[in-house]
């Protein structure tokens, strides 16, 4: 009995509703807010974007003149600095857009790299624009250098996947591992090793040191000698002791501070 009551009380109140249009009440409130609230997330977003600072910032800048030592060693050889001019070689060496500005003597060693307005510089400052310069391959397993810039009928290319490249060199017999050291500061023995993606090496600061090294795993990388130079050229490092010496002539008086010359240290 129970159990027909309360179908009767079911079926009484579907009977009420036939007919009747079921209606939501709602205001226009809650979709307000959340459009604001979409439209207040893409402008965030989009200032965010625009507030991050560009590729192009940070140094170098145009204003900047920068001398960087580098070294290339093969198994136990320091291989000949490269050689080129502004006058011989038409490519900046921060911007590769013909603006002729590389003036290093001849074989120094040294990277002088003038960030020019509108090319490398701050995080677009790289090794790779340096190696474009003078058409330099080296890739995680290879290094290859122009033949501008070998002698005729010498190794210019090294790859520690061909065991043959090796043979009559200090590396025959050993796996040859191809690696760039870098120095941050010329005048330290800090370094770190980079074992890929060499071209995305960052020019960081004035008086770094760049080795790209064809070598046995374990063999002692230490700077190149164009380090040496780089105090010669005004680089002032962190290591660098700095004397002070005033002169008083008459009523004037003349302070004059010079860097003590750097040391290559090998770590």
């Amino acid at each position: 009995m129970a159990t027909s009551s309360s179908a009767r009380k079911v079926a009484k109140l579907a009977s009420r509703g036939k007919g009747k249009k079921v209606r939501f009440s709602s205001g226009t409130t809650f979709p307000a807010i959340v459009a604001a609230a979409i439209v207040a997330m893409v402008v965030l977003v989009a200032y965010a974007k625009a507030s991050l600072p560009s590729e192009e910032t940070g140094a170098p800048q145009p204003t900047d003149a920068w001398s960087i030592a580098y070294g290339i060693k093969v198994c136990d050889e320091w291989l000949p600095s490269l050689t080129g001019t502004a006058d011989e070689l038409d490519d900046d060496a921060s911007t590769g857009d013909l603006t002729r500005v590389v003036t290093a003597p001849d074989r120094d060693g040294i990277i002088h790299y003038h960030a020019q307005p509108g090319g490398n510089t701050g995080g677009r400052a790289k090794l790779g624009v340096f190696l474009d310069v003078y058409d330099i391959t080296l890739t995680d397993t290879k290094l290859e250098l122009p033949a501008s810039q070998v002698e005729a009928g010498e190794t210019r290319s090294w790859d520690i996947e061909d065991d043959d490249v090796f043979k009559g060199t200090a590396c025959e017999g050993e796996d040859a591992v191809l690696k760039v050291r870098v120095w941050n500061d010329f005048t330290t023995g800090e370094f770190f090793d980079n074992v890929t993606d060499f071209r995305n090496l960052r020019f960081n600061n004035n008086g770094m040191v760049f080795a790209i090294a064809v070598v046995p795993n374990d063999t002692e990388i230490a700077k190149p000698d164009s380090a040496n130079k780089l105090a010669d050229l005004g680089v002032i490092g962190a290591g660098s002791a700095a004397s002070t010496t005033t002169t008083v002539t008459g009523d004037a008086a003349v302070t004059t501070t010079t860097a003590a010359a750097a040391t290559t240290t090998t770590t």
